[in-house]
């Protein structure tokens, strides 16, 4: 018998030995990854103070030198542009390749060749979306500037030679764990991850939700659920400015076409975060106890580690900025240099139209003005891992690619083919933009500079050490008539095409305003006087907020603006408490629910981490909603509707609590308000007596704030469960996974004063100190100094590290 526990053995050894060979699934190699070696273990950082380290590198051709101070934030100076970019990619790499490739890859609709098959049908839409063709196009525009065209290639130059210096030993973990090894860096990369980031901003539209709700609703309807104006707008550029009148006109077709049109349909678009946004304004001095303006800024996006921004301070003889910048793109995103400041939101209009197209001989041939033109076939190649690859034909219009057809997103007979005319898909070259406001000196600096970036449409904010201030509504918007872009139209007659753009000099704008500050906080950009139609989905109560403040202050310092964008009031739950105690009998309530109700009728509105009533509210609200809307919105034929935006809903309670929308169609009785908000509060108590029993009521507590790691599957590379105040409609945004990605506070004395911090740290080797170091401080509301160095500053206290690079 003892020949039993030898084969046993003799088994074990070798299944131990397959599985530390090879992949099993989604397990890389075990033997690889725990190596000694070759494994995670030489991801390890040491804590404590670096050696000074110097460099030869191809292609270099001056002497540049690294600073790294004490949150590990390199400070470049080098003798030229190209070096200095050169540098910037090597050591933005150094700190974040993996994190740099994946998000090109998650654009360019290739993550199947990592991650396997479940991610086909993600590449197939990044594919349809243009993702990949749009930045063919960028890269064309970059090439064509010389500034720009020194900038991406000297920053791929530096990644490379990053690159080139690993082995996979010193890979990256993430490669380990998923088995796969970085490839060269190539310019369409940068050109991806922008583009990236326009989907981002500006991949937001509704037109097929609109399509089915105006084939459903009457025209008076659908404008009450879907306005165009809000009361109580507090529109960026303030109520009452004077606009010229419009230079530039759209015709419109008949209507008549556009509303046969409208037939039933099941496409369920996949969209970005409609909470990506961002707040910032900029105070004159005026208005500033120093005398000298400050601009503050703040872009709210998804919250990741590695962090989204990078710092980063970049010196040559024609440039000394700071700032965030996006690993994978040259120059500084927001920031500041010698002279001004600039900060960014979203603009938040629509810029992406859907065409419905016929097509004859598969997709060969639409018609187009009474004829039959031919489509651009690109054959997308898919390569999977552990699979075949997958081909997907997708036909370029006039409009622009063809996103759903009979294939896509599923093999359905007789389905639409719908084209898709996005902004984000033209010739352009944004990065020139920042390429420009790094250096800019001035007012007409920054003019010339934003001219240039048309999408995703941006409010710049602007401030300089002469004392001006500005915002400008930027971007390449349409030309519209009224309504068109709201729902999908006839791709068979280019009068329904977009008929140019809005004059730059017509856009929204403002500078040196007589209140002394400028704001934005993705609300309108203007009242209803402005001659153009722009349509979005605007935020509200973020910027009343911010105008409400900013009006009252005088003597202004930089730290009123840190505890400004930290502010918590909940300015959207103020306004709708009123009707709902008018329509609650509190006196009906039972010994459980009563305790509830006192928290929330005694509210200030602060959404702190330990608010117990803003959990019921926001708890509260959501049954509402549902309450109000499911029934017509979420129809059993499975059309895909739209919610209302919650401003709308809490606009129409507020003057008209009877309006149809209130009665359940699904019942025979007729409901009222106040029955629906009597029942939406005993749900909301049934559903948080758990947390409330558990202890976990506060706000901090039952939402909290998740920074996960890129991958979503790795919990212990991720900053889980933080306790965190603030949400939506409030000018601290944080919520669950997403809320202020960089806050940035810049008061423009003569010597600059400068403040920032994002949640994470400038590493993205979870195996370092600095993998997520600020993300307590950024929980607490804290900020660091930015520290500026010049070149007399070599010896400064605070530099902890120095890298110096010199050419072969």
């Amino acid at each position: 018998m003892r020949i039993i526990p030898g084969i046993i053995t003799a088994a074990v050894t070798l299944s131990l030995s397959y599985a530390f060979s090879h992949k099993l699934g989604q397990i890389p190699p075990l033997g690889n990854l725990l190596s000694p070696q070759t494994g995670f273990w030489q991801n390890a950082e040491p804590i404590g103070e670096f050696p000074r380290e110097q460099l030869v590198l191809p292609g270099l051709t001056g002497k540049t030198e690294v600073w790294y101070d004490d949150r590990m934030v390199p400070h470049i100076f080098a003798e030229n542009e190209a070096d200095a970019y050169y540098v910037q990619g090597y050591v933005t790499a150094r700190d974040r390749l993996w994190q740099m490739e994946l998000q090109t890859y998650a654009s360019a609709g290739r993550l199947s060749e990592i991650l396997g098959p479940k991610l086909i049908q993600y590449d197939r839409k990044q594919r349809r979306l243009g993702m990949v063709y749009a930045a063919e196009q960028a890269v064309k525009k970059m090439m064509e500037d010389p500034d720009s065209k020194v900038a991406v290639t000297s920053y791929a130059a530096g990644i490379n030679a990053y690159i080139a210096t690993l082995t996979p030993a010193t890979y990256p973990v993430e490669y380990k764990i998923l088995d796969y090894k970085p490839e060269q860096w190539d310019v369409i990369k940068s050109a991806l991850l922008l583009k990236y980031m326009a989907h981002d901003l500006a991949g937001f539209c509704n037109d097929l939700e609109y399509t089915n709700a105006r084939r459903l609703f009457s025209p008076e309807d659908f404008n009450l659920l879907y306005p165009d104006f809000h009361d109580a707008t507090d529109p960026i550029i303030p109520k009452g400015t004077a606009y010229a009148a419009a230079s530039a006109k759209a015709m419109a077709p008949p209507d008549s076409l556009i509303a046969a049109d409208a037939t039933f349909m099941k496409f369920k678009m996949d969209k970005p975060d409609p909470a990506n946004g961002s707040n910032n304004w900029a105070v004159a001095g005026s208005k500033t106890r120093s005398g000298a303006p400050i601009l503050c800024s703040d872009p709210h996006l998804g919250l990741s580690l590695p962090s989204l921004w990078y710092e980063i301070q970049i010196h040559t003889p024609n440039m000394n900025v700071y700032g965030a910048s996006l690993p994978g793109a040259p120059g500084v995103i927001i920031g500041f240099n010698d002279h001004i400041a600039w900060g960014v939101t979203n603009g938040e209009e629509d810029v992406k139209d859907y065409y419905r197209v016929q097509f004859r001989d598969g997709v060969k041939e639409y018609l187009y003005n009474g004829g039959y033109r031919k489509a651009d076939l690109r054959v997308e190649d898919i390569k999977v891992r552990g699979g075949a690859t997958v081909h997907d034909t997708v036909a370029y219009t006039v409009f622009g690619p063809v996103m759903f057809d009979n294939t896509f997103p599923d093999k359905t007979a007789g389905q639409t083919f719908l084209a898709m005319r996005w902004k984000a898909l033209d010739p352009s070259n944004e990065l020139a933009a920042f390429n420009k406001l790094n250096k800019a000196h001035n007012y007409d600096d920054y003019v010339n500079a934003i001219t240039t970036f048309t999408c995703p449409a941006q409010n710049f904010v602007f401030a300089d050490k002469a004392g001006d201030i500005a915002i400008w509504h930027n971007g390449q918007y349409p030309v519209r008539w009224k309504d068109q872009g709201k729902w999908i139209m006839p791709g068979s007659d280019s009068s329904y095409a977009w008929q140019g753009y809005i004059p730059h000099d017509e856009l929204p704008h403002i500078k040196n305003p007589v209140r002394g500050f400028v704001s934005s906080a993705n609300q309108r950009p203007t009242d209803s006087t402005y001659p153009y139609h722009l349509y979005g989905e605007y935020d509200l109560f973020r910027g009343l907020r911010i105008n409400e403040r900013l009006s009252a202050m005088s003597a202004i310092t930089p730290q009123d603006m840190m505890q400004l964008q930290n502010d918590d009031k909940n300015l959207f739950a103020a306004a709708a408490m009123p009707m709902i105690r008018k329509h609650i009998d509190s006196t009906a309530f039972t010994a459980q629910q009563q305790p509830y109700w006192q928290l929330l009728s005694s509210w200030d509105f602060m959404a702190t981490p330990d608010s117990k009533a803003a959990s019921i509210f926001n708890t509260f609200w959501r049954h509402l909603e549902d309450t109000i809307w499911q029934d017509e919105l979420h129809p059993k034929d499975t059309t895909i509707l739209a919610y209302p935006q919650s401003i709308t809903t809490l606009q129409l309670l507020l003057h008209d609590t009877s309006f149809h929308f209130i009665d359940n169609i699904n019942t025979p009785q007729k409901e009222t308000l106040s029955q629906l908000v009597q029942g939406v509060f005993a749900t909301t108590v049934l559903e948080l007596a758990e947390l409330n029993k558990a202890g976990k009521l506060e706000l901090g507590r039952a939402r909290g704030t998740d920074i996960n790691h890129l991958s979503r599957g790795i919990p212990a590379f991720s900053a889980q469960h933080l306790n965190t105040g603030g949400g939506q409609h409030i000018v601290n945004a944080t919520k669950q996974t997403h809320g202020p990605s960089w806050r940035m506070v810049v008061q423009l004395s003569d010597k600059t004063e400068a403040y920032g911090i994002y949640p994470g740290g400038q590493s993205g080797n979870p195996g370092s100190p600095f993998y997520d170091n600020a993300i307590n401080d950024w929980v607490a509301g804290k900020y660091y100094l930015l520290h500026v160095f010049s070149q007399e500053e070599k010896d400064d206290a605070v530099i902890r590290y120095k890298l110096v690079f010199t050419g072969k």
